[in-house]
């Protein structure tokens, strides 16, 4: 018998778990070079405050899962390289479980591994007696936290070699493999750098017991241990204090040595490079030396972006493209000839990427990376357009780069400005202390910002532009650029800096060549790629573009910094750090910590859906130093509820010091139903516990006003009047009422054919954006869409003010707002049964509820509308399908998101009615 995903492989039957034991281990393996940001944000999708929806990688343990017999599971996959062969050979391994015993399979794959047609089962380390995993570092290489880990896994007298990606599955495997084999696992040393350190430590990003490691030291006392070099930072020398309230005493010592980080640091300069490039889609020919390697000292630091990397559609939709390694090799070819250099980071979303690599005699100096995406597209979720950031610590100094690819077009600059916010609000770091707050990007020494920013030159015609151009009138040209004008508004880039343009325009050419575009659409120049920074001692050397350079239509931008970091001197931090330990010891249970409270009462006037207020809170200490934490109330899992948020929820505060915290307030699909029918109302109360103090109470409140948005299909169907000038109790009726399936009559009264919102959306849209460019792909701006939802919830039926992009959106955010989704959760399973069954299809859409098939109807008859003119606004049915598939038809509440394989058949299901024009019933 064939296991399955095993056609064309060497006969691989199906194996007993007693045959795992002795089998060969594969050829030597290395997992991709490429890092992906695998951390994920909540998805409150839209126009958001701080978290949203970002594009992630695949989870390809669904392809492993497929081709497995019945008892057997996929735990957990990740993706390795051959090495030792001149192409790149790919590899997954899945830790498979099957009767309580557990084996390591490899596979070989697709690029894009999605069912068990795509991988091929090439070999199985049985995981036994004598299973150790040790983490190595290859003569080649360099360890660098936070980046890449090579780990050897012994098996009896075989092993295996393999480096595994920084990310989640990374950290999960070791997890995994411990809790399934321990004191196997558990019972090897890690040799890290020549040093053990138990397998926990090494592997895990927040599993060591700080607490057992503590508490293992009889008493406090400052050794030569807890100085070590300087790239240990202050949060590391801290965590090092073995007392039995560890948690506030490191607090307290963090604190401390960072007021006091001027008395033992001094500032060293080093050279950052930083380069951005929109390579439009293109492949790398030719070296990037005339880019990166420009200047004659090497410098310390590479900082290098890029955008639109890829521009096909599986790279938009399913984040997934090969040219993110031909990039990189091209630009790891390309380094300074005068150092060597060991990469620390790369992180990519769909085709923003940037690579962050540092002289290798530096490399220890490099602590605490991070890596996160946000995407800005449309309705917050796509990634053609947005942000991709690396935080790390060098020496004792925090740096943060971006690299972003805000929206196009000459009149879009609000939206730019708006996806600049969006990037900065929602950009959130995870700190190695799980007991901390995330870092956003401002909360950085040296911010260091780059991309396609896509701000225009206005005001001025093409020839006006050229002619400036060649004169090298910069200076007179830039007094028109869009970025400098929101600049000196404070609309953008606040406290940012950009140093003064001497290059002319590096956007837009005809691909080849340095001629200004010659297209259909004759392009003007501007300056779209450009470099800014924020922070102190940072001194720019150079801000030039590289004309050279010709298989894109724009050029790339490079910028080289001085930039003095923060280095410790090893003695006169010893004597800080002695100091405040003493100090600790003479004030520890002084007295009880007491705050004082700026305000206990809170109120949120006229909240509305998707609309964000905030009230602020401060926290006034006393003469003890403390922690506090909002809590659960009994009975509860959270300390407040889904709509309320306090921004920091925790924190630490020194004698007679303050802090804001921020109450934000946010209706959202998940918590607008029920507000709307009156089930749960803008009341909470919050539980602010102080650390070995009391416990303050606040009262939080508010009024919602009611939105067509969250509201059902069929309770808009009885809405005569708009949702707003309706009465509590009337809305709450209709709202609760049962969804009656043949269109009956509630109460004696017919329901309308479809709500009048969505068809007062799609008639604006079928009358003003039938040929609109890139609909359904560009998002809107937040201020058009809280107007448009005004309009909706108060009948204002004149118009719906805003761009037809801002419409759209609407329309997006309205359908997955929808409690019960157009088509019925319960025909979610048939539906993907029927993806390439048209006729069954129909025979599903038929059995819905007269109001919701209705709504379906009507939905793809407007998009197949939008398909004829698809040679003006770029549709096609692949796109429609894709953004509608989820939207229309997604799995009830309470089970497992869609993984790639059923998102790719609720496309192909919504995908056959935009092919057919034919009636149904």
């Amino acid at each position: 018998m064939q296991r399955a995903g095993t056609a064309g492989c060497p006969g691989l039957p199906v194996r007993s778990q007693s045959q795992w034991r002795g089998t060969l281990l594969w050829p030597l393996v290395t997992a991709p070079w490429g890092v992906r940001s695998e951390n994920w944000q909540n998805s409150c999708t839209g126009f958001l405050p701080p978290l949203a929806f970002q594009g992630r990688r695949m989870d390809q343990s669904v392809a492993i899962q497929e081709t497995l017999a019945e008892g057997e599971t996929c735990l957990i996959a990740v993706q390795g390289v051959l090495v030792g062969v001149e192409s790149v050979e790919s590899r997954l391994l899945g830790l498979v479980r099957s009767h309580g015993e557990h084996a390591i399979f490899v596979y070989t794959h697709r690029r894009m591994a999605i069912t068990a047609e795509d991988v091929c089962l090439e070999r199985v380390l049985p995981i036994a007696e004598g299973f150790a995993v040790e983490e190595v570092t290859p003569d080649s290489d360099l360890r660098v936290i936070g980046s890449d880990v090579t780990v050897q896994i012994r098996s009896g007298d075989a092993g295996l070699l393999v480096r595994l990606p920084f990310g989640s599955p990374t950290r999960t495997l070791p997890q995994d493999l411990g809790q399934v084999c321990p004191g196997v696992v558990g019972s090897e040393d890690i040799k890290q750098n020549e040093k053990n350190l138990a397998v926990n430590q090494s592997w895990s990003h927040d599993s060591v017991d700080k607490a057992a490691l503590r508490q293992s030291k009889p008493k406090t006392e400052v050794t030569s241990e807890m100085v070590r070099s300087s790239t240990m930072m202050v949060s590391d020398k801290a965590s090092l204090l073995s007392v039995k309230k560890f948690e506030l005493r490191d607090t307290i010592v963090k604190s401390q040595l960072v007021q006091k980080e001027d008395s033992y640091t001094s500032i060293q300069n080093f050279r950052f490079f930083v380069g951005t490039y929109n390579v439009n889609g293109q492949s790398p020919r030719g070296s990037l030396q005339p880019w990166l390697s420009h200047d004659i000292e090497p410098p310390d630091i590479y900082c290098v972006g890029f955008q639109e990397l890829d521009l096909s559609k599986e790279a938009f939709f399913f984040n997934d493209t090969p040219k993110e390694e031909e990039w990189f090799k091209a630009v790891t070819d390309s380094l300074h000839p005068g150092a060597k250099y060991a990469k620390v980071k790369l992180i990519r979303l769909v085709g923003i990427m940037l690579l962050l690599y540092v002289k290798a005699d530096l490399a220890p100096n490099i602590s605490e990376v991070e890596a996160e995406t946000v995407g800005t597209g449309i309705m917050g979720r796509m990634g053609n357009k947005g942000g991709v950031a690396i935080r790390f610590k060098f020496h004792n100094t925090g740096v943060c780069v971006v690299s972003s690819h805000l929206a196009a077009h000459t009149e879009e600059y609000e939206r730019r400005n708006q996806d600049f916010k969006d990037i900065c609000s929602r950009m959130q770091f995870c700190q190695a202390d799980p007991s901390l707050p995330p870092l956003t990007i401002n909360k950085h020494d040296v911010i260091l910002w780059l991309g396609d920013l896509n701000y225009r030159i206005e005001e001025l015609d093409m020839e006006k532009v050229k002619k400036l151009v060649e004169e090298k009138a910069f200076l007179a040209l830039y007094q028109h650029d869009q970025l400098k004008r929101q600049m000196d508004e404070k609309a953008v880039f606040e406290g940012f800096t950009e140093g003064e343009i001497s290059f002319q325009p590096t956007y837009k050419y005809d691909t080849g060549c340095d001629d200004w575009d010659t297209s259909e659409k004759c392009r003007a120049p501007a300056w779209c790629d450009r470099i800014l920074w924020k922070g102190k001692n940072i001194t720019q050397l150079s801000y030039r573009s590289h004309m050279a350079l010709k298989i894109s239509d724009h050029k790339p931008v490079s910028s080289m910094f001085e930039i003095g970091v923060k280095v410790v001197n090893e003695e006169l931090y010893r004597k800080a750090f002695e100091e405040i330990v003493r100090s600790l010891d003479k004030m520890e249970n002084a007295n009880i910590p007491s705050v004082t409270l700026s305000q206990r009462e809170f109120f949120f006037k006229d909240a509305k859906y998707m609309q964000l207020q905030v009230e602020k809170l401060t926290i006034r200490n006393g003469q003890v130093p403390c922690q506090f934490e909002f809590i659960s109330k009994p009975d509860e899992d959270t300390y407040c509820k889904e709509w309320l948020i306090a921004n920091p929820c925790k924190g630490f505060l020194l004698p007679d010091s303050e802090m804001t915290v921020e109450l934000e307030m946010f209706v959202n699909k998940s918590t607008a139903t029920n507000l709307n029918s009156g089930e749960d109302k803008l009341e909470d109360i919050l539980v602010l516990h102080l650390d070995r103090g009391k416990d303050y109470f606040l009262s939080v409140t508010g009024n919602y006003l009611p939105s067509c948005f969250g509201s059902p299909i069929h309770t808009l169907c009885y809405m005569r009047d708009p949702i707003q000038d309706m009465s509590a109790e009337s809305i709450r009726e209709l709202t609760l009422m049962p969804l009656l399936v043949n269109g009956e009559a509630f109460k004696g009264e017919k329901p309308l054919d479809i709500p009048k919102e969505l068809w007062m959306m799609v008639d604006h849209l079928y009358r003003n954006a039938s040929q609109q460019e890139d609909l359904f792909q560009q998002p809107g701006l937040r201020s058009e869409f809280e107007h448009i939802r005004d309009c909706l919830d108060k009948g204002m039926h004149d118009t719906l003010f805003g761009s037809n992009h801002s419409v759209a959106e609407a329309l997006l955010l309205f359908l997955e707002s929808l409690p019960e989704p157009v088509i019925c959760y319960e025909f979610y399973a048939l539906c993907l049964e029927s993806a390439s069954n048209y006729v069954l299809g129909r025979q599903i859409i038929s059995r819905l509820p007269e109001c919701h098939k209705n709504v379906f109807k009507y939905l793809m008859a407007f998009l197949r509308e939008l398909l004829k003119n698809s040679g003006k606004n770029h549709l096609d049915t692949n796109i429609l399908a894709s953004i509608f598939g989820g939207l229309l038809l997604h799995p009830p509440p309470g089970q497992p998101k869609p993984d790639i394989t059923e998102k790719r058949k609720a496309q192909q299901f919504i995908h056959q009615f935009l092919l057919r024009e034919d009636n149904f019933p």
